[in-house]
């Protein structure tokens, strides 16, 4: 019995809470429709006047309401509900609707042009704000048959039968309409909101790929500079120059990361690339001034790498490094790259060591982005203890198109 009584509640609320600007607004607009009609309706009421019997009845005269007439507080009643109700038409769709369809026929023929805005207003928000857009369309056609034979005569210049349905009809086709133009805002902004989070995944990935290994290389050489320092100054000097130098490059893609964040403009010519199969070279060299022994192996194929490829085969190889910067410090790498027909593969395997000196822990997103960024080229990713001791990361993509 709850669950059909919540059921029951949910139907007759709005699918979203309004604003209070839109609450304050229909509060206004209730209130001052209501002082509308009960003026409109004023003449309609019961007026009881005392008659003497003894004299005759005056001449004719325009009758005034006086302290001692008395009104019909039933009808005033069905008036001012035919207009109250539509402060919550916002909250309570439904509900106000029909409160204000049952107010209207309550008023009988008395009804007027106010009866007929109120309930066009109130059907206008029963389809545009109700969470089942269904029932408050089959509810209206209802309402348009009932509403007939409340005032109907109160539209003028059409027929009897007639003023309903052009009425409270048209409303709810404007409202539907309405309605399809938010779902489609809607599902515009909703697209929009997926689409910035998946590039704001893309350049994260992007930034830890160039600041984690670049940061680990760095603080190496900069733990290396300092304790020989008093004993092998130029030792020492070395490895601050390499410091600068991994600097330097981590400046570098950093200032190409955050151009993709910039909007295009003249300036994105002076963008570097991205790196790619070319400077892996580079890479390695970096890793060997920070004192990891690293021996390579690239095979890549003699045609044309896609750049999406390459950046892809880079970023593997970096990663690999750099957790073995940052688990294994001073362990033996080999790096392998081979290619058979359309694939390419690779692995970066170490012999394991004590853990290094680290800029801080990671929490895995290397190797998440990794497999997302190979997934692109129908690639797969391994990274795990080898049986010998130590660490490999294997990868295998799709190269040519």
């Amino acid at each position: 019995m709850s669950l059909i009584r919540r059921r029951w509640r949910d139907l007759l609320r709005a699918e979203h809470r309004p604003s209070r600007r839109a609450l304050v607004f229909d509060i206004l607009l209730a209130v001052a429709l209501t002082v509308l009609a009960v003026v409109a309706a004023a003449p309609a009421v019961d007026v009881v006047h005392s008659v003497d019997p003894l004299r005759l009845p005056p001449p004719p005269r325009p009758v005034l309401p006086t302290q001692t007439d008395a009104v019909d507080p039933g009808l005033l009643f069905a008036v001012a509900l035919t207009a109250l109700p539509l402060a919550v038409r916002r909250l309570y769709p439904l509900t106000a609707f029909w409160i204000v369809l049952l107010a209207a026929l309550a008023t009988d023929d008395e009804a007027t042009w106010v009866t007929v805005a109120t309930c066009a207003i109130a059907a206008y928000g029963a389809v545009a704000y109700s969470r089942n857009r269904l029932v408050a369309l089959g509810g209206l056609v209802l309402a348009t048959v009932l509403a007939g034979m409340a005032f109907s005569d109160a539209v003028a210049g059409l027929p009897s039968w007639l003023g309903p349905f052009v009425v409270l009809l048209s409303a709810g086709v404007m409202a539907s309409f309405v309605r399809l133009w938010r779902q489609q805002l809607a599902e515009r902004d909703e697209k929009l909101r997926r689409a910035v989070q998946v590039e704001r995944s893309r350049i994260a990935g992007e930034l830890h790929d160039v600041v984690t290994h670049n940061v680990n290389v760095m603080v190496i050489q900069a733990g290396a500079a300092r304790k020989v320092m008093d004993t092998a100054p130029e030792r020492a000097r070395e490895a601050m120059l390499a410091v600068e130098t991994s600097g330097r490059a981590a400046m570098a893609e950093l200032r190409h990361v955050m151009g993709l964040l910039a909007a295009s403009g003249s300036g994105s010519d002076l963008l570097e690339p991205q790196p790619g199969l070319d400077q892996l070279g580079s890479l390695i060299e970096r890793v060997r001034a920070a004192g990891v022994p690293v021996s390579a192996e690239i095979g890549t194929p003699e045609g044309p790498v896609p750049p999406g490829v390459g950046l892809a085969v880079y970023r593997v190889v970096q990663e690999a490094l750099t957790n073995t910067i940052k688990h294994a410090g001073g362990a033996a790498v080999s790096v392998a790259i081979s290619h058979t027909g359309d694939w390419l593969d690779i692995e970066v395997a170490d012999r394991g060591a004590a853990p290094a000196a680290r800029a801080g822990d990671g929490q895995g997103r290397g190797l998440i982005g990794l497999r997302e960024r190979l997934a692109l080229y129908d690639g797969t990713l391994e990274a795990g203890p080898r049986s010998g001791g130590g660490f490999v990361t294997r990868a295998r993509l799709r190269w040519s198109a």
